[in-house]
C-alpha cells in the first residue's frame, strides 16, 4: 500500500470518481473513505510499510495476509535493554507463543497468537462469511542507537497455514539490516583497510 500517496495521484483518483456513474461513484467513494481511514490508522501507529497479500489456497480459492513494518518508542534510552528483557520473558513463556530470537542484526523476540477477527458494525451481514479468528505473528528488534523498536508483523485469517506464515515472517526478519545500502556501496568504492577504535568502532558495531 502507498502510505504517502502524492497529491497529484489523489487528485487523479478524485477526478476519476467524479466521472463514474452515480451508483458506482457511491461505491468507489466508500472504498476511498475506507482507504483514507486505513492510512490514517496506520500512520497513527507509526507504520512505515504495509503489504497486502492474496495467495491461492489448497481448495481452489484464495487467502489473504497483511505484513507491516512499524516503529515503537520505548521508555528510557535503550531499546536493546527492552528487547533483552522481552527475550528473557519469552524464554520463560514458550507455552504462551513467545520465544527469543538471535537474528543477524541482533537479539529479538517472536510473539504469536490467535485473536478474534475484527467485526463490522456498519455491515453486520458480512460477519457471517468473515473468519472468526486470525493468526498474528510479531517480531521486535532494537533499533541501533535509538530508543525505538523495529516491529515486523504478519496477520492472516488462514489459521491452517500459520506455520508457513511464521516461516515467511522469520525469513523476512533474517534479512533485516541497519546498514544503509547506498552508503555501503560508496564505502566499497573508497574502502581502505583500517582499524576502528572508540566511537567509530561502536558505530560500526551498531550498524553492522
Amino acid at each position: 500500500m502507498d502510505l504517502q500517496p502524492p497529491a497529484e495521484r489523489l487528485m487523479e483518483i478524485v477526478n476519476r470518481l467524479r466521472g463514474l456513474p452515480e451508483r458506482e461513484r457511491d461505491e468507489a467513494d466508500r472504498a476511498m473513505r475506507l482507504y483514507a481511514g486505513i492510512i490514517s490508522l496506520l500512520d497513527a501507529n507509526r507504520v512505515q510499510e504495509c503489504a497486502l497479500g492474496v495467495h491461492p489456497d489448497d481448495f481452489g480459492g484464495f487467502t489473504t495476509s497483511v505484513f507491516t513494518v512499524s516503529t515503537m518508542l520505548t521508555a528510557g534510552n535503550s531499546s536493546k535493554l527492552v528487547v533483552a528483557g522481552l527475550a528473557g520473558s519469552a524464554a520463560d513463556s514458550r507455552g504462551e507463543g513467545m520465544r527469543p530470537l538471535e537474528l543477524p542484526c541482533g537479539v529479538a523476540f517472536l510473539s504469536e497468537k490467535r485473536s478474534p477477527a475484527p467485526r463490522s458494525s456498519l455491515r453486520p451481514e458480512v460477519n457471517e462469511a468473515a473468519p472468526s479468528h486470525v493468526w498474528q505473528g510479531t517480531i521486535a528488534v532494537a533499533a541501533p542507537s535509538s530508543p525505538e523498536l523495529i516491529v515486523l508483523q504478519m496477520v492472516t485469517p488462514d489459521l491452517d497455514s500459520a506455520d508457513a506464515y511464521r516461516d515467511v515472517l522469520l525469513g523476512i526478519a533474517r534479512t533485516l539490516t541497519f546498514t544503509d545500502p547506498a552508503r555501503e556501496a560508496a564505502d566499497d568504492d573508497d574502502w581502505e583497510p583500517e582499524t576502528l577504535t572508540g566511537v567509530a568502532a561502536a558505530m560500526r558495531n551498531d550498524f553492522g
